[in-house]
Order: C-alpha cells, then structure tokens, then sequence
C-alpha cells in the first residue's frame, strides 16, 4: 500500500533548510568575527584517526574529504581512516550504511569491488552538499558525508568466489554514490567499466562517468535515445531536431553538444556565459554558439532557430527556465536538471544575505500550467541521477553506450584541470566560479610535497 506522507513545514519552509540555512550563517560567523572557534565546527567520527596519527600518509589506509555538517570551505576535511575503513556508496547497504565500511572489516559481496581511487572529478553539486542542500545526499547519507560521484583507479579487491570480469590491477573507471572523494572505495561491478586503451590517465577517465550519463539520460528523456531514425519511438522522425544547450563548454554541456552531433541532432546551438568558452563550444561541435556575456541570449537564439527548438536542456534555474520554455517548437521538450543560477556564484559559504537572494529566486522560479501544456504541446522533464539506486539496468546499458562512442572516438575527454586532494577548498573555489572549461580532477596520490 502506498501512502502518500506530507512533510511538515516551518513558517512553510522544509525544516531541513532551514536547519542548513542556520548552520551555513554560523560558520560566516565564527569564520568572519571569532575564528579561532573554528575547531568546535568541525565535528569527526569515530572512522578516523586521531590527528596525531594522521599526520603521516600511510598508502595502506584510506585518505579522503569528509564533510561533518553543512557550512563553508571550513568543512572540506582531508582525514585518514582507521586501518581497513573505506568509503562507500549509499546503494550498496548490504556492506554497510554510507559513508564508511564498519571498523572491524566487512566480508565483500559478490556484486562489488574494492577500488584504489587514483582520481575522482569535482561537480557543482559537491558545492550544494557541503551547504546542505542537495536532497539526495540529505535523504539516503546524512553527515558526516563523503562526497564525489566519479572514480578512476584500480581493482584492489575481489570477492573470494571471484564470478566477476573484473581482476585485481585491472584500469577501471565508473561511479558510485556518493564516497568517491576518497582513495579506497567499495564499489558495485555494475557501476564499473575497464579503462579503454584511447583515455591515457586516470585523470581524463574521471572526467566521463558521471557528466555523461547525465548528458545520455537527458537526451533519452528529449526522445533521442536509444533508437535510431528507424525506430517509431525516435523523435528523429520529427522535422524539428534542432537544441539548444545552456552551459554548453561545461561538464554535462559538452557531452551534450558531442552526443547531439553523434546522434543527427541540429542545429545544435551552444550558450556559453564568457567569451573566453566560444572556441571550445564550437571545436565540441556548436554550429552556432552564443555568448551571453556580450549579447542578448534570446534575441541570439530566436536568429539561430526562429521556429523554435525541439528540445532546451537547461541547468541554470530561475535565469533562464521561463524563456527556455518560451523558446520551445511545437512538440518541443525543455529538460532541466539543475539549478545552479538559484544558488550564489563563486561564494566561499553564504552569509545571512546570500540566503535572503535565494529564497527571493525560489520565490521567482517559473510554473509551468498543465493546460498551456497541452495546448502548446510542449513538455517539462526533470531528473536527478543521485536518486537513480534502483534503476541499475537503464544506466549500465547507457554506460556501454558511451563506452563504445568512447572507445570508437565519437566522444572525447573534456578540458581537465588536476588538482591534489589538499587542494580540495580550491577546487570547490573554482568551479563554483563559472570560469572552469570543462572538468576539474583531483588525483589522491600525494607528491612529495604534499
């Protein structure tokens, strides 16, 4: 029997937010006004070794990024965890609930691996798990938490009745669940793929996993994938292919630019918010590409395609969702899986202000009438891939697809900008700037000098 359970509200406010509002405000305080309580913000767990004995980097355990509660830069934490402790998706609760394998080891299910992360990828949506405000990372982990979503490394472990493809010292990329900022992860084999001989470092195969399926599923929801031009279920059939990507030099936008040209869509029109990202969207495969820094992106948008667009993928939010939807063909799809213009740009943590800004967004976020809906005959999709525990089989096929695009050089890596794990607020710095081009990878091994 399925019931539907309405969630209490404070002052009409998920009290959860208002729970990540209060802590983010008390560590711009603490930070702003009296630092040196900054220690007493910064709760640990009982996985990691006391500060003493992490001093020393022993490659036998497990280094990675725990956040212990929402707030700023402060919170991203490089820890070393007790002897046999790794970090682990939320999806894979017959080991053990995220983020860490119990203390006193684990028996290691048929279905997954031990992988010795080498690299892992830096998404915007780390920023809003450190805030406390991404819904995933809120509903199945909690804090403390380990973020990431991309690995690239080698098997390290098998289970003892070894019935997978998969060896120890065998190249493997793919994601997991959360736990990925760590250099030891359990992860499930079906989530996993052999590096390829055409990606050359764990950097670079980092860069895919996670920015890709998301770009594959939002196609597959825009009626592009799977099928071809001689399948009825394929929106090929329509005269319309033309798409319009927001973010188009960034992680996902990139992906989405290079599948769209992989599978016939076009014109394929690209919005970048610098001029500095105009050469890299058209080398991606732009045929148009407007830079809205410099001109008026609907004016741009309406010249490219004045009929309208068969399909917007859009992650902005509240900037642009409205005239994305404007924008929209008969029979057109607007496909939306992000947010980021409600959240503030390149903020370190969000004071009392910065909370004000985005609730007065959220206030302003477009709705979309199911009768102008039908009349129209467009559509609105959404989708959230850190919610997908369950749906293992869509995402593997979706997997091998882009393996084969990856391996047969329809795809190529994105921009990567390296970084090392102590460098992690940096990171989070960067990419909640808006001027990265393509991905940010940080590699767990520290150099000598770390």
């Amino acid at each position: 029997m399925v019931t539907n359970k309405q969630r209490w509200t404070i002052l009409g406010q998920d009290p959860e937010i208002l729970l990540a509002a209060l802590a983010n405000i008390l560590s711009w305080f603490v930070v702003t006004f009296c630092p040196r309580f900054l220690p007493y913000l910064l709760p640990s767990s009982p996985e990691e070794e006391q500060d003493g004995d992490a001093i020393s980097i022993d490659a036998t355990k497990t280094r990675c990024i725990s956040i212990g509660r929402p707030g700023g830069m402060e919170q991203l934490r490089l820890v070393t965890l007790k002897k046999d402790i790794c970090t682990i998706g939320y999806n894979v609760k017959h080991v053990s609930p995220a983020p860490y394998t119990p203390a006193d080891g684990f028996e290691l299910p048929e279905d997954c691996v031990v992988v010795k992360n080498l690299a892992f990828s830096v998404n915007y949506a780390d920023c809003t798990i450190r805030w406390g405000l991404y819904e995933s990372a809120k509903k199945f982990v909690g804090y403390p938490i380990v973020p990431g979503f991309d690995v690239a490394g080698t098997i390290e472990r098998v289970p003892k009745n070894n019935n997978i493809n998969f060896k120890v010292g065998d190249r493997v990329f793919g994601c997991t669940l959360f736990g990925a900022y760590s250099s030891r992860v359990v992860i499930p084999t079906i989530q996993l793929r052999k590096i390829p001989d055409c990606i050359d470092s764990f950097s670079k195969a980092a860069s895919f996993p996670a920015v890709s399926l998301t770009a594959l599923y939002a196609l597959h929801l825009a009626g592009y994938f799977p099928g071809g031009f001689d399948e009825g279920a394929s929106r090929h059939k329509f005269k319309n292919k033309s798409i319009l990507i927001h973010s188009a030099a960034g992680g996902v936008g990139s992906f989405l630019v290079q599948m769209s040209k992989v599978l016939g869509l076009g014109p394929i029109v690209g919005v970048v918010g610098r001029s500095s990202k105009v050469d890299e969207a058209y080398r991606l495969g732009c045929d148009a590409v407007i830079d809205k820094s410099s001109e008026d992106l609907w004016s741009a948008a309406t010249k490219a395609c004045p009929d309208g667009f068969s399909t917007i993928m859009d992650a902005n939010g509240v900037s642009t969702l409205k005239e994305s939807y404007n924008s929209l063909a008969p029979s057109g799809r607007l496909i939306v899986f992000g947010f980021h213009s409600n959240l503030p740009l390149g903020q370190a943590m969000l004071n009392p202000l910065e909370w004000i800004k985005m609730a007065r967004k959220q206030s302003n976020m477009p709705k979309f009438d199911a009768m102008d809906l039908t009349v129209s005959n467009k559509s609105v999709l959404g989708f959230n891939l850190s919610f997908f525990a369950d749906e293992r089989e869509i995402l593997s096929d979706m997997f091998d697809q882009i393996l084969e695009w990856i391996s047969n050089e329809k795809l190529e890596c994105p921009n990567v900008v390296e970084m090392e794990m102590k460098n992690i607020a940096l990171a989070h710095e960067f990419i909640s700037s808006g001027k990265s081009i393509g991905k940010i990878v940080v590699t767990t091994e520290p150099t000598s000098s770390s």
